[in-house]
């Protein structure tokens, strides 16, 4: 099952509030908005970040942050008391998110992932994302994202230009 199911098929089982929306494909955070119709500050920005913890040992964790706003590197190496902190790789960020760079979800759906949201995304009643595909989004109900994908909270955002 492809991620774009496999997210489709936790929506329905979760009897998550949620809706679909078509657009022209779009990978870009504001861009994507626009098309959507819906405030910056409700896109789920997704990025897959290594983590470095020592010498050989790594963790891979999806921060998810508002769209207007930037990930925190070093706030995520600190929370993950790791010695460093990057943007995966794409080939590697592509492989564990089951999709696109772009497309991401804000679900961790591969078991190498860590799933981390700012708390400033979860403010808002409803939340937007690209389904695991570039033409696809979805608007869904921000209680029922916090109830299936049950994320660790932390701040790990800041705005551009911080």
């Amino acid at each position: 099952m492809n991620t774009y199911d496999r997210l489709i098929d936790l929506l329905g089982r979760g009897q998550a509030r949620y809706r679909l929306i078509d657009h022209a494909p779009e990978g870009r955070t504001g861009p994507a908005s626009e098309l959507r119709s819906h405030a910056l500050v409700q896109a789920a920005k997704c990025l897959v970040v290594r983590v470095a913890l020592g010498r050989r040992r790594r963790r891979y964790v999806l921060a998810v942050v508002p769209g207007d706003r930037r990930v925190d590197l070093d706030g995520l190496r600190d929370l993950y008391l790791g010695t460093e902190a990057a943007f995966a790789a794409r080939d590697v960020a592509e492989r564990l998110a089951g999709c696109v760079s772009g497309s991401v979800t804000p679900f961790a759906l591969h078991p190498e992932l860590e799933l981390v949201v700012d708390p400033d995304l979860l403010v808002h009643d409803e939340i937007f994302f690209n389904a695991a595909r570039l033409d696809r989004s979805v608007g869904l109900a921000t209680a029922d994202y916090v109830a299936l994908a049950a994320p660790r909270v932390a701040r790990i955002a800041h705005r551009s230009g911080e």
